[in-house]
């Protein structure tokens, strides 16, 4: 029973990294890794012993994040959180690889979430194609689908972004 604890606790950094590139909102993930935690938990005795935890985790992660986004949908809430200016940075970012992360991070946030948790899955989390379906319960031809019009998607946001950034330098 340990073990099987250990286990899943060492899966918590993965799972908060994919919560956090979900919703990017540190709270909103830190509280859908806890209520993954505590799905686990309850149902310990359907992971299989001996296989690793980390696509029963991440499947409990999925499903738990589309119930909270039908959820918002329902109740017309808007689920990503923008930065007031009194909330911002005191200073802008100064390197370039900042800013080229920035916006990476922003366009993603702006890809469906349908297409982000694909991306995410083969992109970050390194699952393969079928591994990816099978934790989103979708065809892997609908997988492989969705990373190419994500893909697609990300492509346009950042070249948007980058277009975006060159016409402020030249305006200034």
């Amino acid at each position: 029973m340990k073990d099987r604890k250990a286990a899943i606790l060492a899966e918590i950094p993965r799972l908060r990294r994919y919560a956090r590139a979900l919703l990017h909102d540190a709270d909103a993930a830190d509280d859908l890794v806890q209520d993954c935690l505590e799905r686990a938990l309850l149902r310990l005795d359907n992971w299989q012993t001996g296989e690793s935890p980390r696509r029963w985790l991440f499947t409990i992660m999925h499903h738990l994040f589309v119930d909270q986004m039908r959820k918002s949908r329902r109740r017309s809430e808007v689920v990503m959180l923008t930065l007031d200016d009194s909330e911002a940075l005191s200073s802008p970012a100064t390197q370039t690889e900042t800013i080229a992360s920035r916006e990476i991070v922003d366009a993603l946030q702006a890809v469906s979430p349908d297409r982000r948790a694909a991306l995410l899955m083969v992109g970050i989390e390194g699952f393969s194609y079928a591994e990816a379906a099978n934790i989103l319960g979708i065809p892997a031809g609908t997988l492989m689908s969705r990373i190419a019009r994500g893909r697609e998607e990300l492509r346009g946001l950042l070249d948007d972004a980058s277009r975006r950034r060159m016409i402020r330098v030249v305006e200034r």
